[in-house]
């Protein structure tokens, strides 16, 4: 682990952290790294068991913002980012992002999604792509559609209005993070939908902003069985607590 010894910048008074989960992201996580805001005053990246040099991509940059964690075992893109609340939040963060490590997010976009949070007028903002002018045009077809599906049915187990449920691209309060316990998140795919719903049944406020959708020829985890199984399982206990919570 790198030593943390940057100054505090800060942003509308508060301490922003970006937590960057990486499983072999060696050949994109670089330009993720090195597009990196000013005004974060820490980033944490978390390797969760790459075999490619995905730590050794960012312990090589000279930026003294940079923490480098890694899992022995994989723990999943969720599991991941549990590790880098935890570091971000313990090292003093009052706001911290999420920005995948394989360039498929503006930096452009961090302010209007950090903002929201640190200005106190939302405890949880996430982005979203698909009401983006560019989403018909850039975004694969299969994945627009099944983003669509999944949002309609995380709105339907949640009962928050959010049109891209699947975005990564997020920033979330000290004050939410401890009050819904993010370590107990979905430690795979489906996180944010298992996010979604701790966050709604706290009563906690959730904000969207419109960001860039970005796809390149980066190598997508998401499998089949993800999107038949993974998500729909998550989606329904975040539905069937819904339902408990309102029948107390």
């Amino acid at each position: 682990m790198t030593a943390r010894k940057g100054a505090r910048l800060m942003r509308n008074g508060v301490r922003v952290a970006v937590v960057v989960p990486a499983r072999n992201e060696a050949r994109l996580l670089g330009r993720t790294l090195t597009t990196m805001p000013g005004f974060v005053d820490h980033v944490v990246v978390i390797d969760d068991a790459s075999d490619d040099g995905t730590a050794q991509v960012a312990e090589a940059l000279d930026d003294a913002r940079i923490d480098v964690l890694r899992h022995p075992r994989r723990r999943g893109v969720g599991g991941a980012i549990v590790t880098g609340y935890a570091h971000a939040f313990a090292a003093g963060a009052d706001v911290a992002a999420v920005m995948a490590g394989d360039a498929q997010m503006d930096p452009d976009d961090l302010a209007h999604v950090v903002d929201p949070v640190a200005r106190g007028e939302a405890d949880y903002c996430k982005g979203d792509r698909l009401s983006h002018p560019d989403a018909g045009r850039v975004m694969p077809r299969h994945r627009r559609l099944a983003n669509h599906a999944f949002s309609r049915l995380t709105r339907l187990a949640t009962g928050l209005p959010v049109q891209d449920s699947q975005c990564g691209y997020t920033a979330i309060s000290r004050h939410a993070a401890e009050s819904v316990r993010t370590e107990n998140m979905w430690p795979g795919y489906g996180y944010p939908n298992d996010l979604l719903g701790m966050l709604a049944r706290t009563g906690l406020r959730v904000h969207q902003v419109t960001v860039r959708p970005i796809y390149g020829d980066e190598t997508s985890g998401l499998r089949l069985h993800h999107g038949l199984v993974v998500v729909p399982w998550v989606l329904a206990r975040a539905g069937a607590r819904r339902v408990a919570r309102a029948l107390r």
